[in-house]
């Protein structure tokens, strides 16, 4: 459990580099009103509380999946899967991200920023959170990530605590970057896009190594499937 919460905060933490680049300038134009310390810590909390409750909400949905997956004894292939498909997507961007193009996606992408504009126009702390909620659902590189190692976990809860811990990685600089403004250079932003696809790489093979089952500790632990078919071997026939 340790291992599972601290990759997941460090996937947050790391990843979170980037996301100053992607979500930076909403946190930036957040419609915090006045500028007082507290006005200003607070926001940028509810902000970021409600990225992470929907981040939960992607655990929950994901770790149902997981467990359906569990249930059914594909889970070492469903983690293979989904690590061969995140090479895939740092392979071919382009390619993967085509779907994007479709009137469905388009539209519910639309219906999101709609809603966000209109919540930009109101100056209250329930607006800061909705915001939040809402940004947690736009189109996400990082999130994809996470989301395959929740649902990798094969567990309800797991996956809950995977999207959280995750979220909470990404606070410290997502927070900092709503309260004390762009403070990054862009040199650095820079540095962090070009490293963005090994990381992405990195998780795929640890995902795949965990699918394997080669017995290594922590990366790539030995799933004895004969526990699975111990019951039906000792029961005798009538």
């Amino acid at each position: 459990m340790v291992q599972l919460i601290m990759a997941a905060f460090t996937i947050g933490l790391l990843g979170s580099f980037h996301c100053i680049g992607m979500c930076g300038p909403l946190a930036l134009s957040l419609p915090i009103n006045g500028n007082s310390f507290f006005s200003k810590f607070s926001g940028s909390i509810l902000y970021n509380s409600g990225r992470i409750v929907t981040y939960c909400l992607f655990g929950l949905l994901f770790g149902i999946i997981g467990k359906t997956v569990a249930l059914f004894g594909f889970q070492q292939w469903l983690s293979i899967l989904l690590g061969v498909l995140i090479i895939i997507f740092v392979i071919l961007p382009k390619r993967t991200t085509s779907f994007g193009n479709n009137n469905f996606v388009l539209n519910y992408f639309g219906n999101v920023r709609s809603s966000l504009g209109r919540l930009f126009s109101k100056k209250n702390y329930s607006s800061l959170f909705f915001i939040g909620l809402l940004n947690g659902l736009l189109p996400c590189g990082l999130v994809y990530m996470a989301a395959a190692g929740a649902v990798a976990t094969g567990d309800i809860t797991n996956s809950i605590l995977f999207m959280a811990f995750f979220g909470l990685g990404t606070l410290p600089m997502m927070w900092s970057v709503a309260f004390f403004g762009n403070y990054v250079s862009v040199g650095i932003r820079q540095a962090i896009r070009k490293a963005y696809p090994y990381m992405l790489t990195l998780m795929a093979c640890l995902l795949i190594l965990r699918g394997m089952g080669l017995g290594i500790p922590y990366v790539s632990p030995k799933v004895d499937l004969q526990k699975k078919t111990i019951h039906s071997c000792c029961v005798k026939p009538s």
